[in-house]
């Protein structure tokens, strides 16, 4: 007979499955899904992110420019910042 406590219900697999991955959401919300998609393309592909610098950069500058619109105090800030080094 089994003891109390080992009788737990686990979560399916399949409800494993169909969750969002909490990645995919975060990049979802800030509106570069499409140049995540590109730059996860690329590396399927080509297997070297040096060889993706233009997916790199353009998922970069969309991520930046998502933060300055909800930080705008924080991309003048963070150049300057680099600007003195």
């Amino acid at each position: 007979m089994a003891r109390p406590g080992h009788a737990r219900n686990r979560p399916s697999l399949e409800k494993d499955e169909e969750a969002e991955d909490p990645l995919d959401a975060m990049i979802s919300r800030t509106g570069c899904v499409r140049q995540h998609r590109e730059l996860q393309e690329c590396m399927a592909e080509r297997q070297d992110w040096r060889r993706c610098q233009a997916q790199v950069r353009a998922f970069g500058e969309c991520m930046a420019r998502r933060r300055s619109v909800e930080e705008p105090g924080r991309a003048s800030t963070s150049r300057q910042a680099h600007a003195g080094q």
